[in-house]
């Protein structure tokens, strides 16, 4: 049991790292998106669209793989989860469905351009909201604020609506803007375009280590478990310190314009934030009382979903790796060209 146990459980944490490089930064493009100015604005939003056009869809396969994973393999976690969290689940939900409605009217509807604009501010909106609300969902499980049993309207309100909880939110918000400017710098063939989100990048790593380091202060009150997890657990102390050396690394990489160096280095950073995380509130999923050994499924049922886990593994991470790198070859071709050509208009 132990075994399966842990593989499935190291797959729930693996798909939400996953979701949170691939799909976060595709969240962090809409804002990018909304916040688009100066004479290169049309530009930005072209390169953004251009950089998730083929892959936002793929890139939500982590989130609907993780549900899965702990619907079948912690199945008391998913329903307290879904239960307590009703509302702020529902709500993005339907952000994730009006932005990626939002984008694709965007893209292939037949409006006139004042349509294609108000598509693009709901679409900017809703990369705002969405992860905002993933971010105070995780804040209400780290805290332990999800009630076993409500009953009354405010139990399904007031446990996520905590200082805590929202700073959580602009955490994740700020990580994934934070993510999708070095992505963005990294894959643009224009130079002037580079800097743009080079800019963006390097304030919104700084914005990053000010939420977090007041996220720390607040869960001293906020979220205890969390406080203490990351102030008095030997393991945790590695992560914090790996952290702040991908968080550096990444400045520098970003001051110096090596823009792939920089892409490792924030995913690093953003995945080794998730991870100090899942490691602080170890053993619980769901404090004060639901761990990963009691909320279990059986062990049947653990055995049966790590094997399929594996299986598909076999299938699913081969297939997105040559999505990427089918679409990636041909956008870069298509952004060099466009390059090119907008470069004697700037002259």
């Amino acid at each position: 049991m132990h075994l399966a146990l842990w593989l499935v459980a190291g797959a729930l944490l693996a798909n939400l790292t996953l979701y949170v490089l691939t799909g976060g930064a595709d969240y962090g493009s809409g804002v990018w998106d909304l916040f688009a100015i100066g004479t290169r604005a049309d530009a930005q939003r072209e390169l953004l669209t251009h950089a998730i056009g083929p892959v936002w869809e793929a890139d939500h396969v982590w989130l609907i793989l993780a549900v899965v994973i702990l619907f079948n393999g912690f199945p008391a976690a998913f329903a307290r989860i879904m239960t307590a969290m009703h509302v702020p689940v529902t709500l993005m939900l339907i952000g994730v469905v009006m932005r990626g409605s939002a984008f694709s009217f965007r893209g292939y509807g037949l409006g006139d351009d004042r349509a294609r604009r108000r598509w693009g501010r709901m679409f900017a909106i809703a990369s705002l909201i969405t992860p905002l609300l993933l971010g105070v969902i995780i804040g209400a499980i780290a805290a332990g604020r999800t009630p076993a049993n409500p009953a009354r309207l405010s139990d399904f309100i007031t446990p996520w609506m905590t200082p805590f909880c929202f700073g959580v939110g602009l955490l994740a918000l700020a990580m994934f803007a934070y993510l999708a400017a070095v992505y963005a710098a990294a894959e643009a063939a224009d130079p002037a375009l580079a800097a743009d989100f080079r800019i963006r990048a390097m304030v919104s790593s700084i914005i990053v280590g000010l939420i977090a380091g007041a996220i720390l202060l607040l869960s001293i009150n906020g979220a205890p478990l969390i406080w203490n997890g990351l102030t008095r657990r030997v393991w945790t102390w590695p992560i914090f310190w790996l952290t702040t050396v991908a968080a550096l690394a990444a400045l520098w990489a970003l001051w110096m314009r090596r823009f792939a160096l920089a892409r490792i280095c924030a995913a690093a950073q953003v995945a080794l934030i998730l991870w100090g995380w899942a490691l602080a509130q170890y053993p619980y999923l769901l404090a004060p009382d639901l761990t990963i050994f009691n909320a279990a499924a059986p062990p049947r049922t653990l055995a049966i979903l790590a094997s399929a886990l594996a299986a598909g593994a076999v299938i699913l991470l081969p297939s997105y790796g040559y999505l990427l790198r089918v679409f990636k070859r041909h956008q870069r071709a298509d952004r060099i060209v466009m390059a090119a050509r907008r470069e004697p208009e700037t002259r």
